[in-house]
């Protein structure tokens, strides 16, 4: 089922949805497992994938010389996502990339979300490489989340790349989009950020999930002027509670936030994470009760491949 419908189903009531990351190369799914299961309970109507970015890793040939190599350390989006719809009957949200893959990839990609049943996707341009200092699009890849929403708009109503397929049956995913009630750190300012998250909805965009944010007032404030740009599709928030001291550095230098002076204080006086952890699940739950008074359709949580804080929170709302 798409992401709309269970919105209109759902009756004005808020949703519980989470966003897991693939198990890297070499361990099991078990792990992953084991986290999903306790969220569960919360009937999550479905849950998100996040896909990584190739990577280089260099090889000793000896010598003194290195071999450069492209890799995934986290492959198996598509592959996930079905096991996870298979196991717990819902539905699950890959995330698709610019970044990393040609259209012709992303045709086969779309291609086999299409034949295991998945009707949402998520489209994302995808960050830097860690040697660049911008991003740069693939050779033969899309540029921007726009021209994969494009893409796949595209495919919704059966125009292959090369126009070689001959068929009835077309695809109908539901396409999400990324919003950043901060703006993302590379728009120059808010207004103009705001202009390319409608290009998204105009090229076939059905919702959108914000980047975390920890102050409910940008997110009411950008849910206000995105509606005022005339973007009427569901605005979802994405919400990560703080889980270690570290985060107070870290996030505002990944992901160019804000983090209230009322949270940096109470974080910087635990004694240790465990204390940390606490801060953060009860920050998140104040910041979701005044969002779900607010009327946002979901509350979409970024879990990073722990669960514990998430299970915590969803205990006090859902």
């Amino acid at each position: 089922m798409k992401v709309t419908e269970h919105i209109e189903n759902a009756k004005g009531k808020t949703l519980f949805s989470f966003e897991i990351i693939p198990p890297k190369k070499g361990t099991s799914i078990d792990e992953l497992y084991n986290n999903i299961d306790p969220l569960m309970a919360f009937n999550p109507p479905f849950i998100d994938v996040t896909t990584s970015r190739e990577e280089y890793v260099y090889i000793d040939k000896g010598d003194g010389l290195l071999d450069r190599k492209i890799t995934r350390m986290r492959p198996g989006t598509v592959g996930i996502c079905a096991a996870i719809k298979h196991k717990y009957n819902v539905d699950t949200i890959p995330h698709v990339l610019c970044g990393g893959f040609t259209k012709e990839e992303t045709e086969y990609l779309l291609v086999d979300c299409h034949y295991l049943g998945i009707d949402n996707v998520m489209a994302l341009r995808g960050d830097a490489m860690k040697h660049q200092q911008y991003f740069e699009p693939s050779e033969g890849g899309n540029h921007y989340a726009c021209d994969l929403v494009k893409q796949m708009n595209n495919l919704n109503q059966g125009k292959y790349l090369l126009d070689v397929v001959e068929s009835d049956y077309k695809t109908d995913f539901c396409i999400g989009v990324a919003g950043y009630p901060e703006k993302h750190l590379e728009a120059p300012s808010m207004q103009s950020d705001l202009k390319r998250l409608k290009e998204k909805v105009d090229a076939g965009a059905d919702y959108v999930v914000t980047q975390m944010f920890f102050d409910n007032k940008k997110f009411f404030d950008f849910v206000e002027s995105a509606r005022e740009m005339g973007i009427t599709v569901p605005i979802i928030p994405g919400i990560k509670p703080i889980a270690v001291k570290r985060h107070l550095q870290l996030l505002p230098q990944v992901f160019k936030i804000d983090i209230p002076e009322e949270l940096i204080t109470a974080v910087e006086g635990c004694k240790d994470n465990k204390a940390v952890r606490e801060v953060g699940v009860e920050w998140a739950i104040q910041q979701s009760k005044e969002l779900r008074d607010f009327g946002v359709p979901v509350l979409h949580y970024y879990s990073m491949g722990k669960s514990d804080n998430i299970k915590a929170i969803a205990e006090a709302l859902f």
